[in-house]
């Protein structure tokens, strides 16, 4: 009687999850912070691409005029809208007249869109990318939406669906002082972009020029000469051959995208994307002086800024071989499988993880009612000088609580394991 009196005991008083662990401390941004550039943009941010981590931020959340950094979130809307199959990227759109190269703000970049022509959506992403026509913007908005305020009120519910706060539009070309959006928030779309649309990088935002308009966009009598006139990308900083076969010699190592802009209000502004050794980082500067020398400031601060973080950050990415299930006791099953939690990859310290190993910490005992998504441990990867991340470790299953006898005779087995151990 005194034996079964001390299994209740036992029951009732075990313990199941232990408290979650902390997260390993760790500021990868004061890691490299002492040698961090001095840039002369008002506003700056780098991101790893893969993991959003921040690596450098001045003024992150300054609200500034993109300028025409706004098409990126308009070619967004579009491609998404292409992708939702409610166009086809080499689809035929008519220009209304309100689209027209002629009836665009003064000073407008432009894509030189004219009554009668002929146009593909992907012919206008190539527009908004390349020489950053006004006119596309337009075009595009009417193609999506039947008013330019309409489309634009697809930017701003698709800026929202992504989280961005401060950002926001009221046209959908940049042309406008009163779009806004931080340095922060723009780098974070600028991930959710290339994550989305990765094929755009090579297709559109590196592509050095863009001839336009080309004989099949005009009318048959003007096709013998349709006064094509070739632009060529106004990101300088692009890592690619020239038209005339030449390296640009401007480049940064790895550059393929994204966007400048430049309207009086804001400065000179750049998204900058670069890969290096199997780490992609995302640069968005925001504020270069509007002044005859902005735009030089705008690409030494973007070239600055990616060298610093390639010499000084990395993105991991562990291989871990399949996880063991774990013992469960008092449910209904012995074991239930576990996995990561949350994505594998991070960042870290270019000089880190080249010696990267794992290890894992469970609770344990591990007891019933134990849901789907518990978290049960995790896993901790370190190098040589010492603990780089915890991941935390979930169960893929649901195990119920066993019978009244099944829970009884496993408390009375961590009971004796417990002595004993």
């Amino acid at each position: 009687m005194a034996l079964f009196a001390l299994a209740l005991f036992i029951f009732f008083s075990l313990p199941g999850l232990p408290a979650q662990e902390q997260a390993a401390a760790g500021d990868i941004i004061a890691a490299a912070a002492e040698n961090a550039p001095a840039l002369g943009s008002r506003a700056a941010a780098l991101i790893d691409a893969e993991t959003g981590a921040l690596l450098y931020a001045k003024n992150p959340d300054e609200p500034i005029p993109p300028a025409s950094l706004a098409k990126l979130m308009t070619i967004h809307v579009a491609l998404k809208e292409a992708a939702a199959e409610n166009a086809s990227l080499d689809e035929t759109v008519e220009l209304p007249r309100q689209s027209w190269a002629v009836n665009q703000p003064p000073r407008s970049s432009l894509m030189f869109l004219a009554a009668g022509q002929r146009v593909t959506i992907r012919e206008l992403i190539m527009g908004l990318a390349v020489p950053s026509g006004n006119d596309a913007a337009v075009a595009t908005a009417l193609r999506f939406a039947p008013s330019v305020e309409a489309f634009v009120g697809k930017m701003n519910a698709e800026a929202r669906a992504l989280g961005l706060e401060k950002t926001q539009f009221v046209e959908p070309s940049g042309i406008s002082e009163y779009n806004f959006t931080t340095a922060r928030e723009f780098a974070l779309f600028c991930r959710e972009y290339i994550r989305m649309h990765p094929e755009t990088l090579a297709e559109f935002h590196s592509a050095p020029e863009f001839a336009y308009p080309k004989a099949e966009n005009v009318a048959v009598a003007y096709r013998a000469n349709p006064g094509t006139i070739v632009q060529r990308n106004h990101n300088r900083l692009l890592d690619i051959f020239l038209p005339d076969g030449r390296k640009n010699t401007n480049a940064v190592e790895g550059a393929d995208g994204l966007k400048t802009g430049y309207i009086d209000e804001a400065g000179y502004n750049i998204a900058l994307t670069a890969a290096r050794r199997g780490t992609r980082l995302i640069a968005v500067i925001l504020g270069a002086p509007a002044s005859y020398r902005g735009e030089r400031v705008r690409d030494e601060d973007g070239r600055e800024l990616l060298n610093w973080g390639f010499a000084n950050f990395r993105t991991l990415r562990p291989a871990l071989p399949e996880m063991e299930p774990l013992r469960v006791w008092k449910g209904k099953t012995n074991y239930v499988g576990c996995a990561p939690g949350e994505s594998l990859n991070f960042t870290t310290r270019a000089d880190r993880g080249e010696d990267l190993r794992w290890t894992g910490e469970y609770a344990d005992p591990l007891s019933a009612p134990l849901p789907r998504g518990s978290r049960v441990g995790a896993l901790v990867f370190s190098d040589s000088l010492g603990e780089l991340r915890r991941v935390p470790v979930i169960t893929t299953g649901n195990v119920e609580q066993g019978g009244f006898f099944k829970r009884l005779i496993d408390s009375a087995r961590l009971f004796f394991r417990a002595v004993f151990r």
